[in-house]
């Protein structure tokens, strides 16, 4: 099954499962060698369609929030196209599996799966008895973006034992330094991607919340 991956998350997994992957974005950059590995067909958001068509992939791997949605309905004119929507662990493991069998690797699949499900049973287990930490997740600067209730993350850091101070809005939403310190967070936590941050930026939340843990 020759596969297209429009989804960085799930490029990685696809190349874990053994995957034959021939197709990827330019901003899929695990595994390391993964757009040498495979033809760069554009972004996530700009995916070159005529390119994707000359690979004549058996399936296509979209996302609902990831891929623009003309662009894959082009696609799904000549190929095979899986559109994912996860927003929970749930939902990633229901993927994994999914991918799996859709793409003939289903006992590395539902290997890699049953090992996720067994590593956050083990969380569970660790933090059930300690009392909730809160927390702000950032992800973007100017405007200042923090992870709502209904994302991933979210979910990823209920399961770690994290209440996440802006669970009740939606989505990535803006917020302001002061914002935040009216939240009260325990800790800031600051992403790798989709903004990289460095010391430099996190001052003005950090000073507004000198309490917290970054």
């Amino acid at each position: 099954m020759r596969v297209v991956s429009l989804v960085p998350s799930l490029t990685e997994t696809l190349f874990d499962v053994g995957a034959e992957v021939v197709g990827v974005t330019r901003f899929c950059v695990h595994p390391g060698d993964a757009r040498s590995r495979a033809a760069v067909v554009g972004g996530t958001k700009t995916v070159d369609v005529e390119a994707v068509r000359r690979l004549a992939p058996g399936l296509v791997v979209a996302n609902r929030e990831e891929n623009v949605r003309e662009q894959v309905e082009a696609i799904a004119a000549f190929a095979d196209v899986l559109v994912t929507d996860i927003a929970t662990l749930d939902d990633a493991l229901a993927a994994i599996r999914t991918l799996g069998a859709r793409t003939g690797t289903a006992p590395a699949a539902d290997a890699l799966a049953g090992r996720i499900e067994r590593g956050f049973a083990e969380l569970a287990a660790e933090t059930a008895d300690r009392p909730p930490v809160r927390a702000a997740y950032f992800i973007w600067k100017d405007p200042w973006m923090v992870v709502g209730g209904d994302t991933f993350i979210h979910d990823v850091m209920r399961r770690a034992g994290l209440e996440n101070v802006f669970a009740d809005a939606a989505r990535y939403p803006d917020v302001t330094p002061e914002a935040v310190a009216d939240a009260a967070p325990d800790v800031l936590l600051f992403s790798s991607e989709p903004f990289r941050f460095r010391p430099k930026h996190i001052g003005a939340i950090a000073a507004a919340c000198p309490g917290a843990a970054v």
